[in-house]
């Protein structure tokens, strides 16, 4: 911003500034917001022409967009980084002010701010208006911000973006910048070095290294080819909920992929949910649509039947596949994917039956993570907003009941005042993976909505027409975004009992070949999955190329273990190889599968 500007600004303010003790600690928070405009002020002292949009603090940093013909490129990245560093070694003070709305309108006007220009107007009238200066820059803020430049010294600019003005495609496109900052700069580095582990963890390059799935264009972004050793691993977690799912009580169902568009007005996704579906396509002069949801079409089988109150609770699972209409700026590997498979199920009950469902489903959902090794969480439960349906009644029979079962599992959780959704409240668990993040995956629903909608009923003991009471409820969320939780969580080295290959075997020359099938066949009889590396090679090179693919187990083959009818067993991340019969590392691998022994990289 130019002097003469900032003079004008400045005397058009109400002189404001806080006169406050100078205070030595800070939060994250603040300090993150702080390094927004002093990321804003370097970007317009480099790029004048550039116009400054919104700024906010997000998980472990912050971003900033900006208005400008030119992307930023990664040299741009470098030279702003540099100019911030100059700024903040300059310790200027950070005051704020407050204008009236017409002298704050004008005043960006005159610098050619148009977004803060909207971002005004959009403010309610009687709200203070406020800004914060710093040298000769000043920027629209609510704040609170650091009180000098100088206390900025621990922060990084991480990568750019494309981003829409106010979230809406048809805005302009915004250039956006992704910064982070920390108190001291030990705090920085711990955080860059997480950074990097995270990138050798990402899901999408462990998931073309170990042959895992791939995405093509030919097919279409964010639809997902599943190869063989991925599926072999979905096809275990999938095997293992159906199991627990019969054991738990529960039925599983299958419903199609399409069905007619009348069916989602009538649940009303159509109209709330429109712009997230697949168009419909013409089947004999009838809508079909590829269905986002589940829930309709188990609405269906529980009226196919006359219900009484003697059928309830009923609880139906499915493994359904759903398509989902994400934009292309959004969608990220296995994570944010246009057709995905939700591990689902609803469950009908009656009033009285809620407390004991909703005890039994999450200690369910803390069973099965616990199985795949995630055993920290953070916990929401999200209570009433303001626009709903359903009676008093029915909210607080739906939100006591959950409070009670989480009260009873012992989890710390936090309330959520007002974050429920419109239908019900709900619970939703966030999974801490290995380096420290937090993945939403497992939620539980109580819905009065679409029973409504349904006309659903049983007969109760009064024999008269009652409206079952709908529970929605997701263990892992989806099977996409679970296993990409799960590449990275354990760095593509799955647990034994995840494994798409548990053993390899490993002759050290062809002389051990014959010996190496006779092994891999009893291994398979029992049920382990092996591959034998055959090759004329060298036994180290075949010993690291097993252990790029992450197999937990090899087997190291001799003359010597030819002739002892032994193993040379070595785990994918020892030196050390010591030998066994062929039954006792059986025993030893038949009790790491059963425990589902968990082994973190």
């Amino acid at each position: 911003m130019c002097g003469s500007s900032h003079d004008a600004f400045l005397r058009l303010m109400n002189e404001q500034t806080q006169n406050k003790p100078a205070q030595t600690e800070f939060d994250l928070d603040t300090i993150r917001h702080s390094c927004a405009h002093l990321m804003a002020q370097a970007v317009k002292d480099l790029f004048p022409e550039t116009q400054v949009t919104i700024g906010p603090v997000i998980e472990d940093g912050f971003y900033y967009d900006f208005y400008r013909e030119t992307p930023f490129v990664p040299e741009d990245l470098k030279k702003i980084e540099k100019r911030m560093k100059e700024i903040a070694k300059k310790g200027l003070d950070i005051q704020r002010q407050e204008m009236p709305r017409d002298e704050a309108v004008k005043f960006f006007k005159d610098l050619g701010e148009d977004f803060k220009v909207e971002i005004i107007e959009s403010i309610d009238q009687g709200d203070a208006i406020s800004a914060y200066t710093q040298g000769d820059f000043t920027d629209l803020c609510r704040g609170p911000h650091v009180d000098n430049t100088k206390r900025l010294k621990a922060f990084k600019l991480l990568s750019t973006s494309a981003a829409y003005w106010r979230g809406d495609e048809r805005n302009p496109v915004l250039q956006r910048i992704y910064g982070t900052a920390w108190r001291t700069k030990d705090e920085l580095k711990e955080y860059l070095d997480r950074l990097e582990e995270a990138k050798r963890r990402d899901h999408r390059k462990l998931g073309k290294e170990l042959d895992l799935f791939s995405m093509s264009e030919d097919v279409g972004p964010g639809l997902i080819l599943w190869h063989p050793k991925g599926s072999r691993i979905r096809y275990i977690v999938e095997e293992f909920w159906r199991q627990e799912h019969y054991k738990n009580g529960y039925e599983l169902v299958y419903t199609p992929h399409t069905a007619k568009s009348d069916l989602w007005q009538t649940s009303g996704h159509f109209d709330f949910y429109k712009e997230n579906m697949f168009a419909p396509m013409d089947v004999e002069n009838k809508e079909y649509i590829l269905k986002p949801m589940n829930c309709p079409f188990h609405i269906q089988i529980y009226k196919s039947h006359l219900r009484s109150y003697r059928d309830l609770p009923l609880r139906w699972a499915e493994l359904g596949t759903v398509y989902r209409y994400e934009r292309s700026g959004v969608m990220h590997g296995l994570l944010r994917v246009r057709g995905f498979t939700q591990d689902d199920a609803h469950l009908f009950c009656a009033r009285n039956q809620i407390e004991a469902e909703i005890e039994r489903v999450l200690g369910f959902v803390l069973y099965i993570l616990r199985s795949f090794g995630f055993d920290q969480y953070k916990v929401f439960l999200s209570t009433r907003p303001d626009k709903s349906v359903g009676s008093d009644d029915d909210w607080t029979t739906a939100t006591d009941a959950l409070q009670k079962a989480l009260d009873k599992s012992g989890l710390d959780y936090e309330e959520d005042p007002g974050e429920g959704v419109f239908y019900g409240p709900k619970i939703d668990i966030k999974i801490k993976d290995s380096l420290g993040r937090f993945w939403q995956v497992s939620t539980i629903q109580v819905d009065f909505n679409l029973p409504h909608r349904f006309e659903m009923s049983y007969v109760a003991e009064d024999g008269k027409h009652h409206q079952p009471i709908m529970i929605h409820r997701a263990l892992m969320g989806s099977i996409e975004r679970f296993f990409g939780c799960l590449i990275e969580h354990y760095a593509g080295a799955f647990p034994l009992w995840l494994a798409p290959v548990q053993v390899i075997l490993l002759p050290i020359t062809d002389n051990q070949n014959a010996y190496a099938e006779e092994v891999a066949a009893k291994l398979e009889e029992k049920g382990i999955r092996v591959e034998k590396d055959l090759r004329n090679e060298k036994i180290g090179f075949k010993i690291r190329e097993a252990q790029l693919a992450k197999t937990p187990y090899m087997l190291v083959l001799g003359d010597k273990e030819v002739q002892s009818g032994q193993v040379a067993v070595r785990k994918r991340r020892s030196q050390d190889t010591h030998t066994l019969s062929l039954d006792d590392f059986l025993k030893q691998l038949k009790h790491e599968i059963d425990t589902k022994a968990i082994d973190v990289l």
